[in-house]
């Protein structure tokens, strides 16, 4: 089963673009998202409307962040993203008619329930603030400097 990694990819984008100076273009998002630009633009519409980022048009246009990053969470971005699963397992059969097949469902489903709950009191408890202090930790550990239109470069 394939995974979504729209989540991983939008918090990835959103640090660099914390970082940048000035807007970023779709078309440098995309090099880092390793997707097409228009996708990317399907993707920041949603955190637009949600009062993320914002974008401006024309020359030294492009994308940038409207909010602190201590105001956003990633149970915020992941709902700007559409709520999209979290767990990649699944039930064999949505209604069966087997009721031994129906006690699994049950079981399960509850536990999907449940681990789907704690995931997004976690994730509503973890600010962009915080994935940006531990990205400058671990680019001051590592001695490196990252920049957004290089680092994704191919």
């Amino acid at each position: 089963m394939k995974r979504d990694s729209r989540l991983s990819g939008v918090l990835h984008v959103l640090l660099h673009m914390a970082q940048a100076a000035g807007p970023i273009t779709s078309e440098v998002l995309a090099t880092a998202m390793q997707t097409n630009p228009v996708v990317i633009r399907r993707i920041m519409a949603g955190l637009r409307d949600a009062g993320f980022v914002r974008s401006g048009k024309g020359h030294g246009g492009g994308w940038t962040i409207a909010k602190a990053l201590h105001s956003i969470s990633l149970r915020d971005v992941y709902i700007a993203l559409g709520s999209p699963g979290l767990l990649a397992v699944g039930n064999r059969s949505d209604e069966p008619d087997c009721l031994v097949e129906q006690a699994v469902n049950a079981s399960l489903n509850n536990a999907f329930s449940d681990a789907e709950a704690l995931l997004l009191e976690h994730f509503g408890k973890v600010t962009l603030a915080e994935l940006s202090a531990d990205f400058h930790a671990r680019m001051v550990a590592s001695g490196k400097s990252i920049d957004l239109e290089t680092v994704h470069a191919k």
